[in-house]
């Protein structure tokens, strides 16, 4: 039999982690920002070092806050190991997207912008049905 008030409020707590799973995504992108601007600029180190040491930090701490917090249960590293291939599977479509969307005309902060939320929608995607799984309620 089933509790006629946790039927109410399952779409909240999915709403609720999918609005958590955003924060920990904003999070990354200043982290990530934060630390190419310091890598690339102040200590003078190559962009592309930069960069990739600037993504990776960005996504171990959204692995970490979206496991503790998000998902709430502990990092480990066969999900930290997931969790990097669906952060690059969402990258992949979002600079695959920001690409056709500019070749078809689209204005580059728009599709940007569409890349992102698509790019976003694979990332949780990837999170709920494979990196956290069965810990997902």
């Amino acid at each position: 039999m089933t509790n006629d008030a946790t039927i109410v409020r399952l779409p909240w707590a999915r709403i609720g982690r999918v609005a958590k799973f955003g924060v920990v995504g904003i999070t990354g992108i200043l982290i990530n920002i934060g630390i190419l601007y310091l890598l690339s600029r102040r200590l003078g180190l190559p962009l592309v070092l930069s960069s990739g040491v600037a993504v990776e930090l960005a996504v171990i701490s959204n692995f970490l806050l979206n496991s503790t917090w998000t998902f709430g249960c502990h990092p480990s590293l066969p999900r930290f190991a997931k969790f990097n291939v669906a952060s690059l599977a969402g990258l992949t479509v979002n600079v695959t997207g920001v690409l056709l969307l500019t070749r078809l005309g689209f204005y580059l902060l728009a599709a940007d912008l569409i890349g992102v939320a698509v790019g976003f929608v694979v990332n949780y995607m990837f999170s709920v049905l494979w990196v956290w799984g069965r810990t997902v309620r």
